[in-house]
């Protein structure tokens, strides 16, 4: 369901660190409003769906986010 590939669309060059913009990115894919924060979200909220369209529904976009 998942394909990973480990390459880049153009080559990248870091001459100059920025841990500002760092300490944005982390909190962004691993802190509280993060990717995975969220898809953890919508895996436990899918459980007290009362009908199998709306757990449907919140299983594929907690797998949608786990993909991004």
């Amino acid at each position: 369901m998942f394909k990973y590939v480990k390459h880049l669309n153009y080559p990248l060059n870091i001459h100059k660190k920025d841990l500002t913009m760092a300490k944005l990115l982390i909190t962004q894919f691993g802190g509280a409003n993060g990717e995975l924060a969220a898809a953890l979200r919508y895996f436990s909220q899918k459980f007290s769906m009362p009908d199998d369209r709306g757990r449907a529904l919140l299983n594929d976009i907690a797998t949608e986010e786990l993909g991004h």
